[in-house]
């Protein structure tokens, strides 16, 4: 998945996203903000005029640095941030965090940002510390081994070195499908990566798209794929009123 074959996605997830309560306590609305100045006026932003997103950077295709853009990131998640942030005239800002204050909720009750974009994964434990937006994109886990290896599926992981991301949906997947193996988490998809390369682990467990960029790299594949009825959302600070992301579609 290359970011180009991203673009024509980005329309319909700012549709998605229109439909957010994401920000407001009693999932009601209030259409007194129509974007623009006016809307953003009852917005409580970290910083005036600007949209602040967290993100854990890299991971891609979803977020990666790139000179070429005004905030110095772009990528699905990017992209999208983006291009909401132009329908409420604000600039954005990337702020580069680590997946654990994300999924926590440590970087937005803590005011670092007004909104994480991450590839987060919508879940009850974490419903209970976030606020999340409409789910924006449906995702699968795999299953990323060496060309040569014997490893077939996740049945043949018992005794194997399994990667995954800590904090994550592919953690726990991990933990209650494979429990024979040895599971090792890793801070992000560049320490995992890395470890595969080096013969360190035998196999990486995480989302979908992040493994197609892991295989495009050349002597890996990917054996299985694994539904699990994940969706992403874009947890936001509960400062942010319900209208916020209407405005990408007005």
């Amino acid at each position: 998945m290359t970011k180009n074959s991203l673009f024509p996605v980005i329309a319909a997830s700012a549709l998605a996203f229109s439909l957010t309560a994401c920000g407001s306590d009693d999932g009601g609305s209030d259409d007194s903000g129509s974007g623009g100045e006016a809307g953003t006026a009852e917005m409580e932003l970290i910083t005036e005029g600007t949209l602040t997103v967290c993100s854990e950077v890299p991971y891609e295709p979803f977020e990666m640095e790139d000179s070429s853009t005004e905030s110095g990131y772009s990528g699905f998640d990017i992209d999208l941030m983006q291009a909401i942030a132009d329908g409420l005239e604000l600039e954005l800002e990337v702020k580069d965090s680590s997946f654990d204050a994300l999924e926590s909720g440590l970087a937005l009750n803590s005011g670092d940002c007004d909104v994480a974009a991450s590839a987060m994964t919508i879940t009850e434990d974490r419903q209970q510390n976030l606020a999340f937006s409409e789910g924006y994109y449906d995702s699968q886990q795999s299953l990323l081994v060496p060309e040569d290896s014997d490893i077939a599926s996740i049945d043949d992981l018992a005794g194997a070195r399994v990667a995954v991301q800590q904090s994550t949906t592919g953690e726990a997947y991990a933990q209650e499908n494979a429990a024979d193996a040895t599971i090792t988490a890793f801070p992000g998809n560049p320490e995992m990566f890395q470890a595969i390369q080096a013969g360190q682990v035998d196999a990486i467990l995480q989302d979908l798209p992040v493994n197609v960029e892991n295989a495009r790299q050349g002597g890996f594949t990917i054996v299985e794929e694994y539904s699990t009825d994940e969706q992403y959302a874009s947890p936001c600070s509960r400062t942010i009123p319900a209208w916020w992301m209407r405005s990408t579609s007005s």
